[in-house]
């Protein structure tokens, strides 16, 4: 027996004249994840209907479960359209709920087809007594149910019970195409996610400074690439050589300077690699006086020699929140490596906390790294990192 899969979706319910490109969108990233299972994705009105084999059930669920654009989704019973085998199939949803100690319920109803013998309202006060004759001990509970009883009439029937929470947003690819700097530490992997929920596809680049950031720095950054991509459907990551460049400013510019223009730096070659393919902003987990150089004005700064726009999704948000959400999609494990990156090994003690525009700007392009910036964006190595389902 195959297992069916009712998708609910939300914002792009919104997208008025624009909402087909959503629904292909999402039916795209489905389609691509499912390519390994036999699979089928169906779109009715306001639903998608996800078949897949019953030993692929639970790969299914991981798929669904980080697709952005899905805001829930629920294994559900397919039958005919006749009141007894949609009050056999209630009767089932409600046995294995009861089973697992549940005993407060409500019954609610969808009928697009007209032609089906009872209306919404009856239908749904009828599912009610059904279960509660089949299921000794349950009571209906309308304000403040265990588990619901859903019937939708369409072409079919369908009968399934709470859906399961999905990541929500838009999907990827609806939003454009973004390149996220990606480092070791816990902010970045999740101002991607972050991102791909709002609908934007990524690549992201690494800024790699061997000798002094070790192999296991690299091979942490693609292990959190890897998570990003369980989300984004894949992933390409851009690794670039920026020992030179980094030992020019260490050794030419002011020591408290170090950082900010080390970011700088930074945001020059992201920018050049967003041109070439063709990302239209830059992505990174800046939060505002986290640290020294994410104060209002180093930022002004480092954005200086980009004129794409540099999205910063956790520019507000408390450290605290964004390990929780860290958590929550996998990658804090991996970001707490021990293994530091090419900003932490190069940090001054007392780094310039608020660096004027105009005076530091000068600075910075008198050190003319244009030329070793455009050296390490020719040396640059691409990882494409197909979409995998991987669970903790």
């Amino acid at each position: 027996m195959d297992a069916l899969y009712l998708v609910k979706i939300g914002e792009i319910l919104l997208k008025l004249g624009n909402r087909k490109e959503f629904e292909e969108r999402l039916r795209g990233q489905l389609n691509k994840k499912l390519a390994g299972i036999p699979h089928s994705v169906n779109i009715m009105p306001g639903r998608y209907y996800v078949c897949v084999p019953e030993d692929r059930a639970e790969d299914a669920e991981f798929i669904l479960s980080r697709t952005p654009g899905v805001n829930g989704y629920i294994r559900a019973r397919k039958t005919e359209k006749t009141l007894e085998a949609v009050f056999e199939a209630a009767v089932q949803v409600a046995k294995e709920r009861v089973a697992s100690g549940l005993t407060r319920f409500k019954a609610e109803s969808r009928r697009s087809d007209k032609s089906f013998p009872l209306g919404s309202f009856e239908l749904s006060a009828e599912l009610g007594a059904r279960v509660l004759e089949a299921c000794p001990g349950t009571r209906v509970d309308l304000h403040k149910p265990e588990f619901t009883i859903n019937a939708e009439i369409r072409e079919r029937a369908y009968v399934f019970p709470d859906p399961k929470p999905g990541l929500r947003g838009l999907p990827v690819g609806s939003g454009g195409k973004g390149l996220l700097l990606l480092s070791g530490g816990i902010d970045s992997p999740v101002a991607g996610y972050q991102m791909a929920r709002r609908g934007l596809a990524l690549d992201a680049v690494y800024f790699h400074a061997y000798p002094y950031t070790s192999k296991e720095a690299h091979e942490k950054v693609m292990a959190l690439a890897r998570i990003l991509g369980s989300y984004t459907g894949g992933i390409t990551l851009w690794t670039v050589p920026f020992t030179d460049a980094q030992l020019r400013i260490k050794k030419e510019a002011r020591e408290d300077l170090t950082t900010v223009f080390m970011r700088t730096a930074m945001m020059r070659v992201a920018h050049l690699l967003a041109q070439k393919i063709g990302a239209n902003c830059l992505i990174t987990g800046e939060s505002l006086g986290q640290v020294a150089s994410q104060t209002a004005e180093n930022m002004r700064l480092t954005e200086s020699t980009t004129d794409l726009p540099v999205l910063r999704p956790l520019v507000g948000i408390d450290k605290e929140d964004t390990i929780l959400l860290a958590k929550e999609i996998g990658s804090y494990e991996t970001s707490i490596l021990p293994y530091e990156d090419c900003c932490v090994l190069f940090s001054p003690k007392h780094p310039m906390l608020r660096a004027d525009h105009e005076r530091e700007g000068a600075s910075y392009r008198a050190l003319d790294l244009e030329g070793l910036l455009a050296e390490a964006l020719s040396k640059t190595e691409r990882l494409d990192i197909p979409f995998a389902i991987s669970r903790p």
